[in-house]
């Protein structure tokens, strides 16, 4: 059974940084493209940061410079840094996984952590 499970989140300055994770299994997740979709507090599912089996990155443009995806394949977990947070970061972050590319239709989810930014 495929399974993604998060951490990291969290009530956070705004100013400040976390460190998100993502440990997955029940499938081979290494060979996945893996990422995180956020929702924030009355907002839609927007993606913001994919990651390929070979470490290759991809970001939403609101995000650009201040987040950073990666992954180790040997623990089957991916992470995701977020610096310079912003009250507008505020958000449930979800990890996903995907055959293809990570987008907001990706067939794996977990349950999400929740990043709270106070101003």
């Amino acid at each position: 059974q495929a399974q993604l499970v998060e951490s990291g989140g969290g009530l956070v300055q705004a100013g400040g940084s976390v460190r998100l994770s993502c440990v997955a299994s029940g499938r081979p997740f290494s060979r996945y493209d893996m990422g995180w979709i956020r929702q924030g507090p009355g907002k839609e599912r927007e993606f913001v940061a994919g990651i390929t089996w070979s470490g290759s990155t991809y970001y939403a443009d609101s995000v650009k410079g201040r987040f950073t995806i990666s992954r180790d394949n040997a623990k089957n977990t991916v992470y995701l840094q977020i610096d310079s947070l912003k009250p507008e970061d505020t958000a449930i972050y979800y990890c996903a996984a995907d055959a293809l590319v990570v987008t907001i239709r990706s067939a794996y989810w977990g349950q999400g952590t929740q990043v709270t930014v106070s101003s």
